[in-house]
């Protein structure tokens, strides 16, 4: 009998993979970067905080990562174009993406918000997530296919206490990715959403601080009756992102405590 011991392999799941992910100076993105990275990913991190973006990146770096942070605005075509780019020629291609950036405000009526708040928040949801889908997709038509995971939340599902305008914009978050996920399904492409729920994010504590009975409405909403980590949402974006999650595409995937549920 021998006695030598079956080795013990390790699989990380986004092992060689290149992924870009938007919205990542801070919460949800930059626990995804963390993630990705620690999975084997080569991370391109975007937002508008460069200095942010810097330290994350070096301190993905320090621990053995692969990152670039290239600040950008994903309202912007143009910055977006240099994003994309900037991943390909750095990393070679593009796999994943996870489209993260997001604006949002709450406590204001429809008649009385400003049309510059309107402006952002379809910007940065819609328009940003748009520019990253147009910018995303032939990079990975040309390398035979790729993931993409958008995040929407509960507010894309049903009227929230958030602002009408981010009512609106996460449901037409979920549109550009069903519309997204039929056009290339059969071109290599998975496209997703996240359906957040209430999430412990710089958003998130700006309206606590604004109307401090949203905190308690918000974690009794859900069955856990707590609001998520940031980590928590991470992991569901890594498991869209990665080929363990092969047959999904077009999903509206809650990480919302059970929100939608009840």
């Amino acid at each position: 009998m021998s006695n030598t011991q079956p080795s013990c392999v390790t699989s990380r799941v986004l092992d060689g993979k290149v992924v870009m992910i938007t919205g990542a100076s801070s919460g949800i993105g930059a626990a995804a970067a963390r993630l990705f990275a620690r999975e084997g990913a080569a991370v391109v991190l975007t937002a508008r905080r460069a200095d942010r973006l810097r330290s994350l990146a070096e301190e993905i770096g320090a621990g053995g990562g692969r990152a670039l942070a290239v600040p950008a605005d994903v309202a912007s075509a143009e910055d977006v174009e240099r994003v994309v780019r900037t991943a390909v020629a750095g990393f070679g291609r593009l796999d994943c993406a996870f489209n993260n950036a997001g604006f949002g405000t709450a406590g204001t009526e429809l008649h009385e918000t400003g049309q510059d708040v309107y402006e952002q928040t379809m910007d940065v949801n819609v328009r940003g997530v748009w520019n990253c889908l147009r910018f995303q997709i032939p990079e990975m038509l040309g390398s035979g296919g790729g993931t993409i995971v958008n995040t929407s939340s509960v507010a894309g599902q049903r009227a929230t206490g958030a602002s009408a305008a981010y009512v609106a914009a996460k449901h037409a978050v979920l549109g550009l990715t069903r519309a997204a996920a039929a056009e290339y399904a059969q071109r290599g492409i998975r496209v997703n959403a996240l359906v957040v729920g209430s999430t412990r994010t710089e958003m998130m504590d700006r309206a606590v601080r604004t109307l401090p009975e949203l905190r308690e409405r918000f974690e009794g909403e859900t069955l856990q009756k707590r609001m998520a980590g940031p980590a928590e949402v991470a992991e569901a974006a890594l498991w869209l992102c990665s080929d363990r999650s092969s047959f999904v595409t077009g999903a509206a995937m809650p990480v919302d405590g059970g929100t939608t549920a009840a």
